[in-house]
């Protein structure tokens, strides 16, 4: 018989050590290496492992994000973190849980099948035997490599998981409680502002320190290497003060900003590229309709409600660094080649943050009071980005073009479908360290990463979701890796997929009407997927959908749906607006299947916060350059780069198809693509017009009308 598959986290990291311990009576420590970001993650984790061990919750400490303790399961994306990390958890704690079993039927002189736990305490045949997890600690190895053979708890038996369970991270942050690691305060800190470099190559030419002393009023001190500049001090005030003024008393050579053109998604189609394809060999073209259509989307700015914060600590030659971002052992590994330190004298804690949403300015921060304290050595180094800062450095997601070319058949169903996708990379994480900024500016910096993507067996980066999972008869995608850039471009939520179910699903709507179809019944027509219909039947009827309901006058409804990645949570999305110079959401309906939900409240937040903020992008949100700005990029605060407001969120229903028998699927991502074409779709609705262009700001709905 073969040995059981272990889930991919667990295989990685397969002594139970690094998932479970019980360090004291009554007690149960678990260890994950996903991070809280504000999606729950924690809160599910204790709901699993408490099922599984048969154990309260109120008994287990979870800790995460910590290279002395937990596992490495890389980054905390890609909506993975209960599909593969908690189903890591349930299997680890279950063969936790078979061990103790084996070692109390040994104690016991007994089956292992007449017993079971209850809160820890182990039962034979429903009666108490003095034994626990806590007596028996000390003769079981948790060093021991997980194997896979302990059972799972069937869907009957669970009791925490699938209930709604109150978040553990949310006292903390409705109290004020020091929970982020902006109020994180560590002895004999010092505070400190980097003058960014403003590109790679950029050199200090002059530096007129008395101006910017004068400017701080309060000492201040220098740290320089290379290009790399840093002001600090005890005196926060003081080194804010020190850091406005060196953007004028710092002088810069070599420096490259981007331009107003370089914002236009189609300057990229002039640009080098890798062209890579995937998918089928084209269908028969013989006597059928060709469709082609365009979409584009700007660069988009993470927006985090704070901007990024970081400490670190070097004394007695190890390295200790706190940070909010979303990968604590690849940070460690840039840190590595940028120190030149061995990855065992650095510890990477992860500490919570106000908003990260793939990889906005969280590793870049860590990194820079990672290099300050290796020149202040004894002394704990805090550096906190400012607004500006935020906006103008952190990575962007790229700007992309998607076209879709579909051959059709006599009905009006492609045959033959091929999304064509001009992107820069997705993938520029800190990894080797040639993407942290504070490396880059050092005398010898890490050799700068290649330009890559996303591999497709990771769900892919400009390519995600670019694959229909309708059944056509041959399906490819092309994407052409531009490979120049003005701008550092990197992951944010849902990388290529919100572009990509744009476009596709605009598309669809466009070849129902070339049908005289409705779009939920041509939508139908296409999948015999059982569980993509089942989204879309639902959330039709949700919304009360009307096949051949008129639209005009301004008021319109859409329709779109996706399999985040094709392979985690389903969701479809209608969308009801009013647009008349501008857009107003009235009311968005949520149908999603995310297999066995481990807290219904949970990925219900989830859900409508991907909804806003899909909403958020494709109304609102561009980074634009400015040739008259030092830096090139104009959008710099919320007010030139503006965000969906509370008073414009609209009324949400969401609806959770139950389908706990199938394993569980990340939901994170998934509502981000369908609510952006849902959105374009019933703009088209009440207007009659299509706008394919984001994001759908008054100024295109205006160029549209007047097409018209």
């Amino acid at each position: 018989m073969n040995a059981p598959v272990l889930p991919g986290p667990l295989k990685d990291n397969p002594s139970l050590a690094r998932w479970v311990a019980f360090p004291a009576p009554g007690q149960v420590a678990i260890n994950t290496g996903r991070v809280e970001i504000g999606q729950g993650v924690l809160t599910a984790m204790v709901q699993i492992a408490a099922d599984e061990l048969d154990v309260s919750m109120q008994r287990i400490a979870i800790r995460s994000g910590n290279t002395e303790v937990t596992p490495n399961e890389g980054y905390t994306a890609g909506s993975q973190s209960i599909q593969f990390g908690g189903v890591a958890m349930r299997q680890a704690c279950a063969d936790v849980r078979a061990l103790f079993l084996e070692q109390a039927a040994k104690v016991l002189a007994c089956q292992a099948s007449e017993l079971s736990i209850r809160d820890g305490s182990i039962l034979r045949n429903g009666a108490t035997t003095g034994q626990d997890y806590w007596t028996l600690a000390g003769a079981v190895d948790l060093k021991a490599n997980a194997t896979g053979s302990g059972a799972r708890k069937p869907i009957a038996d669970l009791k925490s998981i699938g209930q709604s369970s109150a978040r553990l991270d949310l006292p903390g942050k409705i109290f004020g409680d020091s929970t982020f690691i902006h109020d994180l305060q560590l002895d004999g800190m010092l505070h400190a502002r980097v003058v960014r470099q403003p590109n790679r190559g950029a050199s200090i030419g002059a530096i007129d320190e008395r101006a910017i002393l004068r400017a701080a009023k309060t000492p201040v001190q220098f740290v320089r290497q290379g290009n790399f500049l840093a002001i600090l001090g005890d005196d926060e005030t003081a080194v804010d003060l020190a850091a406005v003024a060196a953007d004028t008393h710092v002088k810069w050579q070599n420096v490259e900003t981007p331009t107003a053109i370089q914002q236009e998604a189609n300057w990229l189609l002039q640009r080098p590229a890798v062209d890579r394809v995937f998918g089928a060999e084209p269908a028969d073209p013989k006597g059928r309709e060709r469709f082609e259509r365009t979409y584009t989307r700007g660069y988009l700015a993470h927006a985090s409600i704070s901007p990024s914060c970081g400490l670190a600590e070097f004394r007695d030659g190890h390295l200790t660094v706190w940070t909010h971002c979303q990968g604590v052992f690849p940070l460690r590994a840039a840190l590595v080649k940028t120190l030149g330190l061995e990855a065992s004298a650095i510890t990477v804690h992860h500490v919570q943050g106000s908003g990260c949403y793939g990889h906005n300015g969280a590793d870049d921060a860590a990194a820079d009071a990672a290099i300050i304290a290796m020149q202040m050595p004894g002394k704990p180094i805090r550096v906190r980005w400012r607004r500006e800062e935020e906006f103008i450095y952190e990575p962007k997601t790229p700007t992309m073009i998607v076209k879709v070319h579909a051959l059709l058949d006599d009905a009006g169903k492609p045959v033959d479908w091929t999304q064509e996708i001009w992107s820069p990379t997705h993938n520029q994480r800190p990894g080797a360290g040639g993407n942290l900024l504070g490396a880059l500016a050092l005398p010898n910096p890490p050799p700068e990463p290649p330009p890559n993507d996303v591999p497709e067996a990771n769900g892919g980066g400009a390519t995600r979701n670019a694959e229909p999972l309708y059944d056509f008869a041959a399906k490819r995608h092309i994407h052409h890796l531009v490979t120049e850039t003005p701008i550092r471009t990197s992951a944010l939520r849902g990388l290529g997929a919100m572009p990509n179910v744009f476009a596709l699903e605009c598309c669809i709507d466009e070849l129902a009407e070339r049908a005289s179809k409705d779009p939920v019944e041509y939508r139908l027509s296409l999948t015999a997927d059982k569980r993509a219909r089942a989204v879309i039947e639902k959330v039709a009827a949700m919304a009360n959908w009307k096949a051949g309901e008129p639209g005009g006058a301004g008021r319109g409804r859409g329709i779109a749906f996706a399999r985040y990645k094709n392979r985690a949570a389903y969701a479809a999305c209608v969308v009801e607006l009013d647009v008349d110079e501008e857009i107003r959401l009235r009311h968005v309906w949520c149908a999603t299947d995310a297999g066995l939900v481990i807290n219904p409240d949970g990925v219900i937040n989830q859900l409508e916060g991907g909804i806003i903020q899909s909403a958020s992008w494709v109304l609102k949100e561009q980074v634009r350059f400015e040739n008259s700005v030092a830096s090139g990029i104009a959008s710099f605060d919320w007010e030139t780069y503006p965000v969906l407001k509370f008073s414009e969120v609209p009324e949400i229903d969401i609806a959770l198809i139950n389908t706990k028998d199938e394993a569980p699927l990340g939901v994170g991502e998934v509502t981000a693509g369908p609510t952006a074409a849902a959105i374009g779709n019933a703009v088209s609705h009440a207007l009659g017009t299509r706008i394919r262009d984001l994001p759908l700001t008054r100024e295109r709905i205006m160029a549209s009308l007047l097409k018209e």
